[in-house]
């Protein structure tokens, strides 16, 4: 409705001074709701109940709402018309949080469900009492937080004489108390006799604002004295009158006057009837019927799951005011977490005293002594707490959100199926926000963007390529195989993918510099003295800087690059007749039409290491299959496949963790912190205590906790993004070898075994063979000077392109911060030289010719040039976006915590993967290869070598 911004700027002030400063505003209220449920839920037993109303005598689904013929003129919108009658639902409720007996001082509440049609209806909700005792949101939450768990009579006293002054101060404390005292002093025999406000304004389109309420229809009889001693006694009065005949109220409007009598924004102040006298506009109906019936009771059930929101309405209608503003965000989340679908975890008061002093200390250590140089125990303490900053400072939700909030219709219910698996685009991952980290999703930032077009060309990519990025020999990785090679790039796939815009049809000019050569941008193309490659497309925001990208893949751990991002990719790799394994030819994936690329969920830049492992997880996936039909022979081929789906990705999220990064990051601490990520700390005293005291929720491994987003709504980021380039890892030669005799078989080059060549050669080549020839030869260590060659001139998609300019361009085009920001960004010491960066003379030469000063220096040039500390197979200051997002993308999601159980996985999916890693999987699918496997060490280490008899020598 047009006129719906002229009444936002009218009547409405935004706390904060914007729309956005109070949504954030209204989020981190709305988490401090869900905390008030968890003390209430804590002090009464049971179940999560709703923050408020948390009992609810009276609930019926078969209430009329029915217009007045003689609506006034003006307030005939939408809706409301002459003479029309609606279905509506009714919930009448105490007010308290904590379920008590009727009888107990508290207000009443009405909640009304007004349905129009199957697409638009309206939540209309009132308490017993014609103001509210906070003005606005802020004063609402201190008071829910103050009486939060409050039971007895000196719990009360000590929560409104002591925590309330000291949360809003004592004038702003007393007004409160006496409002509430006021409200809640009179004793209510009736249900059916209360008189329900709605307290907050909301607009009647072309009418303005109002504010309404529910009183009792003109002939409603009195109450007799209850029986006080009866908990449910408002229940059975009610119960007797609806068995006697209907109970009916009218809903009626008071006019907004003027700011002054009648203010919109503040929640405290009363319209009063001589003001703006109250129109009846409707009559609201409960017919009569028997309450304690099982229909009725199953209809009440049926009630009390049901999320009531002012916001469930349409724009015509919208609520105004700040804490109708709030309401939005505070019932969505509590509604969330008393369903189930979102959750709380607390923090030990004794972790946050002892946790602030304790995280100073290693913040003014850390100035002098890097945590990686500290005794074990004290280095395991200091990620501990350096997670914790990063939690807190290093979250940045960049999805574009909804300031100010919108009228929207009631939710959809969660498709049943996607409770128990994963959709194939990730939606409904988290049920209380189903498009979080769905396909098409912003990534996030764990640092501001730096939008500096200016400097996109500046040094100029391809002589910073030229000059420190180039591999002028081969720098090998002597403590991993070329498999560890292959697993980051299945992973990123899974992960991560920005969409680009068709070749020629947006691109990116990087100019070559003076004295370069020409560069060819397409086979047979013509010499030019630029290099050209299709831009990325980002997601426009008015008013903001280009640097917002969706990922075209889900951002969960979920194995999209082995099934595939949509459910029609997924069914296409299937067998044949909705069987649950995928497509295998004589064990090796099927080819498709497209150049001999195979058919998989992502294959993009393809070579024969990624045929390897997605050739052995599309068996492995076979293989749970068969496992789950002969356990479960009454089990479904759907559910078969969903099974084996949830089970070989949390595999492969544990292998990651508990085996592919200890071997990148080679010591003791990190695979001692890695290994508590999912199992939880080994039994040694002193860990337990040191967890205990300062970061309890640590003390079970992920899988036996609940969700947490921690401070933004989950998502992969830029910067994860850009630590994770490790293309030196890949060679540019190969030598394959035979398993049995360590015979060579021939030596190829990388872009011999990339693209639709990679399935010829390994299925010539054979699984067994390719596997072992990767696991006895080194990857590239990840530094300067070790790009490889054969990324610097390939084909991809009608382009040539040199990755090593594309890695430099996209960086800097997303607003990554440059390496010295970077730094600065994770809580670094910023360099303050050349010579702080590396001690490599030949290195410096060329950093100081390329680069005007350090703060110049490309990110991607300063994680590969920076000492990494001991054992580390990349720099520290990638590994503090590393330790901050690993453990994200395994607390955020519910498949790998809350829903990592039996009932779900079922049992022998459970023990499949607990007993599970990349030894068994290699074990299982080529067992041949037994005595090669290293011993006490992963996969990802190098292999025992087979060494070649006279006559077997290739």
């Amino acid at each position: 409705m047009a006129d719906t911004g002229q009444h936002e700027q009218r009547y409405e002030r935004y706390d904060g001074g914007s729309p956005e400063a109070e949504r954030l505003l209204f989020e981190r209220l709305a988490r401090e709701l869900m905390e008030v449920q968890v003390r209430n839920r804590r002090a009464a037993g049971g179940e999560v109940a709703r923050t408020f109303h948390a009992k609810a005598p009276v609930a019926v689904e078969n209430a009329r709402l029915r217009f007045h013929d003689d609506l006034p003129a003006a307030l005939r919108v939408g809706f409301a018309q002459p003479g029309t009658e609606y279905p509506a639902v009714v919930r009448l409720s105490n007010a308290s949080g904590i379920r008590q007996g009727d009888g107990s001082p508290d207000l009443r509440g009405a909640a009304v469900r007004v349905r129009v049609s199957q697409d638009e209806s309206h939540d209309l909700l009132a308490t017993g009492h014609p103001v509210s005792h906070a003005r606005n949101a802020r004063e609402f939450v201190a008071f829910a937080k103050a009486l939060a768990g409050a039971r007895s009579p000196l719990q009360k006293a000590f929560g409104l004489f002591v925590k309330l002054p000291l949360a809003v101060g004592l004038g702003t404390a007393t007004r409160m108390r006496r409002n509430v005292q006021a409200a809640t002093r009179r004793t209510v025999n009736s249900l059916a006799n209360e008189t329900y406000w709605s307290r907050g304004a909301i607009l009647w389109g072309e009418a303005g604002p109002v504010r309404y309420l529910l009183r009792p229809a003109p002939g409603t009889p009195p109450a007799p004295a209850p029986d006080r001693r009866d908990p449910d006694h408002l229940h059975h009065e009610f119960a007797r009158r609806l068995a006697q005949g209907d109970v009916s109220y009218d809903l009626c409007v008071q006019r907004f006057v003027d700011e002054r009598r009648t203010p919109v924004e503040d929640a405290s102040a009363e319209w009063k009837d001589a003001v703006s006298p109250a129109v009846p506009v409707a009559r609201l109906t409960l017919p009569a019927q028997d309450l304690d019936s099982a229909e009725a009771r199953a209809a009440a059930r049926r009630v009390e799951d049901l999320s009531f929101n002012p916001w469930y309405t349409t724009d015509e209608f919208r609520p105004l005011g700040n804490i109708n503003r709030a309401r939005k965000a505070a019932y969505r989340a509590a509604s969330a977490h008393r369903l189930g679908l979102r959750f709380v975890t607390e923090e030990p008061v004794r972790n946050k005293v002892l946790g602030r002093p304790v995280e100073a200390v290693f913040t003014l250590l850390n100035r002098y002594v890097p945590w990686h140089r500290l005794p074990l125990q004290l280095s395991l303490l200091n990620l501990v707490f350096l997670r914790k900053v990063l939690r807190r400072r290093n979250l940045i939700d960049t999805e574009p959100r909804e300031a100010p909030p919108r009228a929207q219709r009631v939710p959809e219910p969660i498709p049943e199926r996607l409770r128990t698996e994963r959709s194939y685009d990730g939606t409904y991952n988290d049920l209380s926000e189903p498009r979080m980290g769905a396909v098409g999703s912003a990534f996030g930032r764990n640092m501001p963007p730096v939008h500096r077009p200016d400097l996109f060309d500046v040094p100029n990519p391809v002589t910073v390529s030229r000059q420190l990025l180039y591999r002028e020999s081969f720098l090998p990785a002597t403590s991993l195989n070329v498999l560890a090679a292959a697993w980051i790039q299945f992973q990123v796939h899974d992960w991560v993918n920005h969409r680009r815009h068709k070749p020629g049809e947006h691109s990116v000019e990087v100019p070559l510099p003076p004295g370069s050569g020409p560069w060819h941008n397409t086979p047979g193309g013509p010499a030019e003295h630029v290099m050209r490659f299709a831009e990325n497309e980002g997601i426009e925001v008015p008013g903001s800087p280009p640097v917002l990208f969706g990922n075209t893949a889900s951002h969960w751990w979920d194995g999209s690059e082995v099934y595939g991002g949509d459910e029609e990719t997924a069914r296409h790799l299937r067998e044949p007749e909705g069987r649950a394994e995928l497509r295998l030819e004589d064990g090796h994936l099927p080819t498709g039409s497209n150049g001999g690329i195979p058919l998989t969920g992502f294959s993009d830049n393809w070579w024969m290491g990624l045929s390897a492992m997605h050739t052995l997880f599309a068996r492995e996936h076979n293989a749970v299959c068969a496992a789950l039909r002969a356990e479960y022979p009454a089990m479904g081929e759907e559910r078969i496949y969903q099974t084996a789906r949830l089970v070989v990705s949390a595999l492969i999220a544990k292998i990651h963790t508990v085996e592919w990064t200890p071997a990148i990051l080679a010591t003791e601490a990190i695979d001692l912190a890695l290994h508590t990520n999912w199992q939880g700390p080994p039994a040694n005293w002193l860990n337990r205590l040191g967890l205990w005291l300062f970061e309890a929720h640590s003390l079970t491994g992920i899988p036996k906790t609940l969700p947490d987003h921690h401070t933004a709504p989950y998502s992969l980021t830029e910067d994860f993004v850009t630590v994770y380039r490790m293309h030196p890892l890949i060679p540019d030669d190969f030598e394959l070898r035979e398993h049995h005799f360590g015979r060579r078989l021939e030596t190829v080059g990388f872009l011999d075994i990339q693209g639709g060549a990679a399935e010829s050669q390994i299925r010539k080549t054979g699984l067994a063979n390719t596997l072992y020839s990767f696991g006895i030869a080194h990857p590239g260590a990840i530094t300067l000077h070790n790009f490889p060659r054969s990324l610097q001139e390939f084909e991809r998609e009608g382009e040539i392109i040199d990755l090593s300019v594309v890695d430099l361009v996209r960086t800097r085009r997303r607003g990554v911060p440059r390496y010295n920001d970077f730094r600065e960004g994770l809580h670094k010491p910023r360099i303050r030289s050349f010579e702080e960066l590396t001690e490599n003379a030949e290195t410096l030469a060329r950093l100081k010719e390329v680069y005007r000063s350090v703060d110049e220096i490309d990110t991607v040039v300063g994680l590969f040039g920076e000492n990494p500390p001991t054992g580390f197979g990349f720099s520290d200051t990638a590994f503090r976006v590393f330790i901050l997002m690993a453990s994200r993308r395994l607390q955020s999601d519910r498949f790998l915590n809350v829903d990592y159980r039996p009932e779900v996985y079922t049992p022998l999916g459970i023990d499949w993967v607990e007993r599970g890693d990349m030894n068994a999987v290699v074990l299982r699918h080529c067992p041949e290869l037994a005595a090669l496997l290293p011993r006490g060490a992963s996969a990802f280490a190098p292999w025992r070598t087979v060494r070649p008899t006279e006559e077997n020598r290739g």
